[in-house]
């Protein structure tokens, strides 16, 4: 599969928050998804950053994410998966409840 923004997007839709059993994705966790290019020996290689977020500034799973981010994103053809994936925390603006798509948000009784 291309490293492409649909698809890193269809990758990450697959990551199930553990604790609500939602996607990121349509938890509104996902903020922004950027492809770049780095230089490597054998050529221009894609470098993507993610900005997410988590529900809470304190939530123990931000670890777990980072490692359910990039085991999703590891079928992603010219992409190693610990160098080329810049996963980037922020709480600004803070996570709501209204990111969430209807459905996420039918799901969990909102």
């Amino acid at each position: 599969m291309k490293p492409t923004k649909e698809n890193i997007y269809h990758c990450l839709s697959r990551v199930i928050d553990p604790e609500l059993h939602v996607d990121i994705v349509s938890m509104g966790l996902v903020y922004d998804v950027t492809i770049g290019t780095v230089q490597k020996e054998t050529g221009p290689q894609p470098k993507i950053h993610i900005l997410m977020t988590l529900t809470t500034p304190g939530c123990p799973l931000a670890g777990v994410f980072r490692e359910m981010v990039v085991s999703e994103l590891s079928d992603l053809e010219g992409i190693n998966p610990k160098e080329d994936i810049d996963l980037e925390l922020t709480f600004d603006p803070p996570w709501m409840i209204d990111m969430m798509t209807p459905e996420a948000r039918a799901e969990l009784g909102y």
